[in-house]
């Protein structure tokens, strides 16, 4: 390990990949996992854009998720790439604030757009009268600036502490990225005040969520319970178990990380866990949204069945990742005219 001292402004992160062949197949893996998170996120913000079906609160709330996941994954992925095919492992010390304030900006408004998402469906199945008020255009765009300030004001006061403390240690991050709490361990100050902080902030942007997106689910299956349609009853635990999916695969590793004292963490646990919410999930979403979403999936079909020029080809890849059990284009399921025309999504 290189040993760098408090003269030095550059980090070295030690990152994710082992010098053998490992690590060469772990960082091809790593590689196929961003481009499939890059072209199904960037699909989905397409698709959502070009079909009007498409344009509800819900979706709406979905292209943003895709946004975020986009630009959260690209933030750590081609620099850990770049890193490990050139064994230059260094990073600056504004380099290392500014992925880190990106890292904990997108991170932050992606936990509150995920319980804005769980409201937006607490209301289309307890209140669907009162749906298009409650979750107006107005409303969305009020929960996603609000997710995007929010994330950036808590993003900028934890990278500006964390570029003002006295680093005397090694400037070795143990670590595929400038996690703060890495960062923390190489202070040569104590820090017990500013971790005190950071067990508020996840309390604030991961457990209150977590646990508002927990009452609001319950809500919706005690509501979906009650249904008189069998039809609705599928299509409601269809969309409630997806979006529970996604929140799970977010924020257990998440809370599990930042909730654990210093002293019962591990940095090769950690970074095990990060690869989770960092990489894995942003590739998950829009594969999860698309294959549990008869909306999502007859879009997609019915742009490949009208296009007849260039673009054709695109939307034949498109369909052939999103939905990877077909065998050929016409065995995906139609859209249903009644579903399409539904304004919020769910089979009231």
């Amino acid at each position: 390990m290189e040993n760098y001292n408090q003269t030095s402004t550059d980090f070295i992160l030690l990152g994710l990949f082992p010098p053998s062949r490992i690590g060469l197949l772990l960082f091809i893996l790593i590689v196929l996992i961003f481009l499939m998170a890059l072209f199904g996120n960037l699909s989905m913000i397409l698709l959502i854009f070009l079909d009007t079906h498409l344009h509800t609160p819900m979706y709406f709330l979905l292209s943003q998720l895709s946004l975020i996941d986009l630009n959260y994954i690209s933030t750590i992925v081609p620099k850990m790439a770049s890193d490990f095919l050139h064994g230059n492992k260094s990073i600056s010390f504004t380099g290392c604030g500014i992925q880190s304030f990106f890292f904990l900006a997108l991170g932050g408004a992606e936990a509150l757009l995920l319980a804005s998402m769980a409201y937006d469906r607490y209301i289309a199945v307890c209140s669907p009268l009162h749906y298009l008020i409650r979750m107006s255009k107005r409303v969305c765009v009020l929960m996603i600036t609000g997710s995007w300030i929010i994330g950036s004001i808590n993003a900028c006061a934890h990278t500006v502490y964390i570029l003002h403390i006295p680093y005397c240690r090694s400037r070795a991050i143990n670590h595929f990225f400038c996690d703060v709490p890495a960062m923390v361990t190489l202070a040569c100050t104590d820090t017990w005040v500013y971790e005190g902080t950071v067990f508020l902030s996840t309390t604030i942007f991961l457990v209150f969520p977590f646990i508002g997106i927990s009452c609001s689910y319950g809500r919706v299956l005690l509501a979906v319970y009650r249904m008189k349609s069998a039809e609705g009853r599928k299509k409601a635990y269809l969309t409630c178990s997806t979006h529970l999916t996604v929140v799970t695969f977010y924020y257990a590793p998440f809370l599990y990380t930042n909730l654990r004292p210093r002293s019962l963490r591990s940095p090769i646990e950690d970074k095990v866990l990060a690869v989770f919410y960092t990489i894995l999930t942003p590739m998950l979403n829009p594969i999860i949204y698309s294959l549990r979403n008869k909306e999502v999936m007859g879009a997609l079909t019915q742009h490949t069945a009208s296009s007849e020029d260039s673009s054709r080809s695109l939307w034949y890849v498109l369909i052939l990742f999103q939905y990877p059990f077909c065998i050929r284009i016409e065995n995906c399921p139609s859209p249903e005219p009644d579903s399409r025309r539904n304004a919020v999504g769910l089979n009231k």
